[in-house]
């Protein structure tokens, strides 16, 4: 039985990395597919294979102006997410999160309709609690230059709950923490993507500090699979919920990984830490587990598999 089968649904950030898979998941789960995008970061070349789909719909459009159309459920995962176009127009990177927040909750308040948050592990900053649990507040700089994504993200989700409780609206929010996989942009400034580039291009593979500090990766399909259960989950169960990989790898094993599968000849090269670049990051997912029946399946090697044939591709008709 498809769990999505004749509901109307809106993805905000749809021709994106991620809301590209989302929404080619919601189709195969018999859902009728809005996808809205500004297209800043996202691109047509993510939906080609399914713009002739007579159930998915394509909108150029901006949410931080508002949206009238009818649906059912609403995933907004709308707002740029690697550091290199988040920091490209900070104040835009907020007013996306915030007044965007506030249009998507007031359209699903109109329409009555169920809606899903994308928030991040960037909610927690540096954390000085490891791992992170959805109980740590975090330990975020507020006037740095990350904080235009970090702070309207958390502004995000105080906005998602105010509704909730003074709306009585059907909310969720998951936080994501690193997802990788194809359709990443090449020049995103991620280190799965960089690291994969350089590599195959035989490139130095960039390494910022001393390369100890670690993430937790995790593969876009677990990612995708994460949010879907989340919307069909009970509606007293609102978040926030951690999804993520809780496998932890230091900036060098990873290195060392991409360059071992891409049988590359790259070198690596040390630079300077970025300001406010968090030490460690790894999800407590136990709550994900618990209430949403819900862990990754993909191992790490497996997904860089996938991603380094697609980054070939890309590079190679490039």
């Amino acid at each position: 039985m498809k769990r999505f089968g004749g509901q109307r649904v809106l993805v905000t950030g749809g021709a994106g990395f991620l809301g590209s898979h989302l929404c080619d998941r919601l189709l195969d789960e018999g859902a009728d597919v809005l996808c809205v995008d500004n297209f800043f970061t996202g691109s047509k070349k993510n939906i080609l294979s399914i713009m002739d789909n007579s159930y998915f719909e394509l909108l150029r459009h901006d949410v931080t102006f508002p949206l009238y159309v009818e649906v059912d459920k609403i995933f907004n995962l709308a707002c740029p997410a690697s550091p290199i176009h988040y920091q490209y127009d900070p104040v835009q990177t907020t007013k996306t999160s915030v007044h965007g927040a506030i249009n998507m909750l007031g359209l699903a308040k109109r329409v009555r309709a169920k809606i899903m948050q994308a928030s991040t592990s960037e909610v927690y900053g540096d954390p000085q609690v490891h791992p992170q649990p959805e109980q740590y507040w975090g330990h975020v700089n507020i006037i740095g230059p990350r904080s235009c994504y970090d702070e309207g993200k958390r502004c995000a989700e105080t906005l998602f709950f105010d509704y909730h409780r003074q709306h009585r609206l059907r909310i969720k929010v998951a936080r994501i923490f690193n997802t990788y996989g194809p359709r990443m942009h090449p020049n995103d400034g991620r280190v799965v993507s960089n690291f994969i580039v350089q590599a195959l291009r035989g490139e130095p593979i960039t390494v910022y500090g001393d390369g100890l500090q670690t993430r937790s990766f995790c593969y876009v399909d677990d990612m995708v699979e994460g949010f879907l259960q989340l919307m069909q989950s009970p509606d007293d169960f609102l978040g926030p919920v951690n999804l993520g990989n809780p496998g932890e790898f230091t900036m060098l094993e990873l290195a060392n990984k991409v360059i071992d599968m891409t049988h590359s000849v790259s070198k690596l090269v040390f630079v300077p830490l970025p300001t406010d670049d968090p030490r460690q990051r790894r999800p407590d997912i136990s709550l994900a587990k618990e209430k949403l029946r819900w862990e990754p399946r993909i191992a790490l090697d497996e997904g860089l598999r996938r991603t380094i044939d697609y980054f070939d591709t890309v590079l190679r008709e490039n």
